[in-house]
């Protein structure tokens, strides 16, 4: 059976010591397997034992690794899992070394979702599909996502989508009303509300305009119609298709025919 002749620290590596059999190099140990093991100079060491110190560093290493990766930010269990596969560590390792994260207080599910759920609701203004998604995402498991997003009430998840609807509709002077609600109504669908707290969200907001604000987005969405179809039609095609897109982004006739008429004034000039 081999014996150990020599141990010596690393010198890029403190925590970690070279093991010499026999004279010979053989393995390089963290100074936790060191200790658990309590080797020593003169000490004989059976085959089976040193499996077990090699498997013993690779769970330190993957553990420092998880270490290394969790400063950062916080991680779910499964994002560091994923990690340490990519990284070339077997999933018995990795297995023990999320075991041994998890224990030392590094690695909880729960904290993170909650540091999720709070970040995405407070800094993004996430509704509660959107954050289920991104926990599912996370690897983070049914049970626990309801029991996050049951703390998001009705009531505060209309005011955080009252708050981005007023923020959004501040936006683009140049919408007409109807394209404004559009707009908002399919930004808080993309963030995860339901139509229920998005209709009591949006129930606040005054979406009318005055008439000089009228004139200004009527020429605006008119001058944007015309510049397009222009160069494919002219004529009676041409108004005709300018009306149709004015029309359809919410431009009151009366609005429509005094932009045609003015085109066409400048046109006879």
């Amino acid at each position: 059976m081999p014996v150990i002749t020599k141990i010596t620290q690393q010198k890029r590596d403190p925590e970690r010591f070279n093991i010499f059999l026999d004279k010979e190099y053989a393995f390089s140990v963290h100074e936790s397997v060191l200790v658990k093991f309590a080797l020593t100079k003169g000490m004989t060491l059976e085959d089976w034992s040193i499996s077990d110190m090699v498997y013993e560093d690779e769970i330190e290493k993957a553990f420092n690794r998880a270490l290394h990766y969790l400063g950062f930010r916080m991680r779910s269990e499964h994002e560091v899992k994923q990690k340490l596969l990519e990284s070339g560590y077997g999933e018995a390792v990795v297995l023990e070394a999320i075991v041994k994260l998890r224990r030392l207080g590094f690695l909880n599910d729960e904290n993170f979702s909650k540091a999720l759920f709070e970040t995405q609701k407070k800094t993004s203004g996430q509704g509660p599909r959107a954050i289920r998604q991104k926990l599912e995402q996370k690897g983070i498991g049914k049970e626990l996502q309801e029991q996050i997003l049951n703390d998001y009430s009705a009531e505060e998840q209309v005011e955080v989508a009252r708050k981005m609807a007023e923020k959004e509709a501040r936006k683009n002077r140049t919408e007409s009303p109807q394209q404004k609600e559009m707009r908002i109504q399919n930004a808080l669908l993309r963030k995860g509300y339901s139509y229920e707290i998005i209709k009591e969200a949006m129930a606040s907001i005054d979406f009318e305009i005055d008439e000089d604000e009228w004139d200004e987005v009527s020429q605006a969405i008119g001058e944007k119609a015309w510049r397009r179809y222009r160069s494919k039609f002219s004529g009676f095609e041409l108004h005709n298709r300018v009306k149709q897109s004015m029309y359809q982004k919410g431009i009151p006739f009366d609005k429509i025919d005094a932009f045609i008429e003015k085109k066409e004034s400048e046109s006879d000039e």
